[in-house]
C-alpha cells in the first residue's frame, strides 16, 4: 500500500489498545504500536515502515469513532527482528510471542488468539483444528493459503501443537 495507513486501536473484541508511539516517530514493519488494554484485547502491530503522521479518531465500519494511528508508508518495509527457530521455544515463550504479535481470529470479533491458546487445562485439549473451510462463496483466502503456502499452515500447526502434549492436529477443508 502507498500513502497513509490507518491502524485503529479497536480492531478486536475487548478493550481498545493504547498507542505506544507519538506523532513524528519512525516505525518498522512488525513493530508493536498499540498495547493491549486488557486480557481480552490485542496488541496492534504496524505492517509497514514509515513515520507516524497523527494519532486521531477515525470512523470504523460500524460507525464508531476510535483512536487510530496514521502511518505514512516509506515503501522500505524495514522490519523488526524475528523470533528464530520456533521448535526451540517453551510453551510460555510461544504464548508470549502470539500475544505480543497481536494475533487475532479472522472472525468478526477479532478474538485474541493468545486467549484461545491459554485454556484452564491444556491436557484436556484433544485436537487443534485449523479451519480451512471458507464461510462464504466469494472468500478464497483460506483456499489460496492452503494451495500456495501449505508449509506455513503445517508449520504453524506444529508450533501450536507444542502447547498441548495430548493433542492431534487436524486441517479441516471442504470436499468441494
Amino acid at each position: 500500500p502507498k500513502g497513509e495507513l490507518v491502524f485503529p486501536m479497536s480492531q478486536h473484541i475487548g478493550a481498545p489498545a493504547k498507542p505506544l508511539v507519538a506523532k513524528g516517530d519512525r516505525v518498522l514493519a512488525g513493530q508493536k504500536i498499540g498495547e493491549a488494554g486488557g486480557f481480552i484485547s490485542a496488541n496492534v502491530i504496524c505492517s509497514v515502515s514509515g513515520t507516524v503522521k497523527a494519532i486521531e479518531p477515525r470512523r470504523m465500519v460500524n460507525g464508531a469513532m476510535v483512536p487510530s494511528i496514521i502511518v505514512e508508508n516509506d515503501g522500505e518495509y524495514e522490519t523488526v527482528e524475528g523470533v528464530g527457530d520456533p521448535s526451540t521455544l517453551s510453551k510460555e515463550e510461544i504464548r508470549s510471542i502470539v500475544k505480543e504479535a497481536g494475533i487475532v481470529g479472522l472472525g468478526g470479533a477479532g478474538f485474541p488468539t493468545h486467549v484461545k491458546l491459554t485454556p484452564k487445562d491444556e491436557n484436556a485439549i484433544d485436537y487443534v483444528i485449523v479451519n480451512g473451510a471458507e464461510c462464504e462463496p466469494y472468500l478464497t483466502s483460506d483456499y489460496r493459503m492452503l494451495i500456495e503456502e501449505p508449509e506455513k499452515i503445517v508449520g504453524g500447526l506444529k508450533v501450536i501443537l507444542q502447547l498441548f502434549d495430548n493433542a492431534k492436529g487436524v486441517i479441516a477443508i471442504e470436499n468441494n
